[in-house]
């Protein structure tokens, strides 16, 4: 599965951006902060994208980082928040005020969140509270280590792995294989091959 498209923007509009690559124009929808983030009409993006494909429809969700496509993933797994529902609350409040308003436990102040009601809210509270992926207590060490692999760790989250177990492989592996002088040759590619799949047969046990 494809992890990002790369190419020029040929349109913002309200929730949804067109990417052209290769002659080929993409339509993708996108939340509004995101959509702010990216670059005008007319230059180049990387845009992280997700597929949602079923038997009745085929759309393609977009975001301007891997770290907001992963807010998206944690809105995704309260149930009764489907994946139009997540962008309507990604463009109406930022990832760090959803967290503040999570930490104080308020329901009433997450009903003001545009497509959140009463029920939503406090399953929210019950899902996302203190597990937002931005949550990330682990030492700033930690954090320089795991960048370098983060396409790994969205990759391997987005089938369907808790991101907070796939960054403690990720890092763990990395840790042993950086002290490989054959591993250290490789290119990034490789490196992240390797490791994508040592992770896998790890957090399948």
């Amino acid at each position: 599965m494809f992890n990002s498209l790369t190419g020029t923007v040929t349109e913002k509009s309200e929730q949804k951006i067109f990417l052209e690559t290769h002659g080929i124009e993409w339509d993708i929808i996108c939340p509004d902060m995101d959509i702010q983030a990216l670059p005008e009409a007319g230059k180049s993006a990387k845009v992280y994208v997700w597929l949602q494909h079923t038997d009745a429809l085929m759309n393609l969700y977009g975001f301007a980082s891997s770290s907001s496509r992963q807010l998206f993933f944690d809105l995704l797994k309260v149930d009764g928040i489907g994946p139009k529902g997540a962008v309507k609350i990604m463009s109406s409040i930022s990832a760090e005020s959803l967290d503040s308003i999570l930490e104080s436990g308020s329901v009433e102040q997450l009903q003001k969140v545009p497509g959140v009601g009463k029920k939503t809210a406090a399953k929210m509270l019950l899902a996302l509270k203190g597990r937002l992926s931005l949550q990330d207590t682990s030492s700033s060490s930690t954090k320089q280590e795991l960048l370098p692999y983060e396409d790994v760790i969205t990759s391997l989250v987005s089938m369907g792995y808790e991101r907070k177990n796939v960054e403690n492989a990720v890092s763990k592996i990395a840790q042993e294989k950086e002290k490989d002088s054959d591993f250290a040759k490789k290119s990034k590619s490789q490196k992240e091959d390797n490791i994508f799949k040592q992770a896998i047969v790890e957090l399948a046990q």
